[in-house]
């Protein structure tokens, strides 16, 4: 058993004009979980996002914070540090979940700190906290082959047989909540990692 999680992070861009694009699949998973939780967003300026809070039981005893910076991908870290620091959140407290360019939709990748493989989101956050020491789940949406294209293709919405694959990936992340809400990381990797049609629910 390990520290559970007392914030969990979804990034995306805010606004209609951006709400199904892949770069917004960390909103997904976070509007999916408030569901799950039965709690619901409200803005709350002073740390620039979205922000719910959820006291349902299994998860932390203090309740668990969910945060959708309202922020730009690009500055996520401005509504993260102002969140963590005000609540003195330790950033290994936290879940980061994100579109992962270099997994193919319908896979998740749960791990503790690691590189920023270029994600926007996630070089501000750390820039932000100065460590790169948190958890981040990874939400595969594949990559369009061409580098000078990741722009243009993150800010789009995936095909219809990716999105059916990104759906059933974040159904399998939800799963694997209650045990990422006890701080059991290690069994929530397992589940989370399994690739689909290998004994993946």
């Amino acid at each position: 058993m390990q520290t559970p999680p007392r914030l969990i992070v979804g990034l995306g861009n805010p606004g209609a004009e951006y709400s199904e694009t892949r770069h917004n699949a960390g909103f997904w998973f976070c509007e999916r979980l408030a569901r799950e939780l039965e709690t619901h967003f409200a803005v709350e300026s002073r740390f620039h996002g979205r922000v719910a809070q959820a006291r349902a039981a299994g998860v932390w005893p203090a309740g668990v914070w969910l945060l959708q910076p309202q922020t730009f991908m690009n500055r996520s870290g401005q509504s993260v540090g102002a969140f963590t620091r005000f609540h003195r959140i330790q950033p290994a407290e936290m879940l980061v979940i994100h579109d992962e360019l270099d997994i193919p939709p319908g896979e998740l990748r749960l791990k503790f700190g690691g590189g920023l493989g270029g994600h926007n989101g996630l070089k501000d956050i750390t820039a932000h906290l100065g460590t790169q020491d948190y958890w981040r789940l990874r939400v595969g949406i594949g990559h369009p082959g061409d580098r000078t294209e990741v722009a243009n293709f993150v800010l789009k919405p995936p095909r219809r047989e990716e999105r059916e694959l990104i759906d059933r990936a974040l159904d399998r992340a939800l799963l694997a909540w209650p045990l990422i809400a006890k701080g059991d990381w290690t069994a929530a990797t397992q589940r989370a990692n399994t690739k689909p049609g290998k004994n993946a629910p």
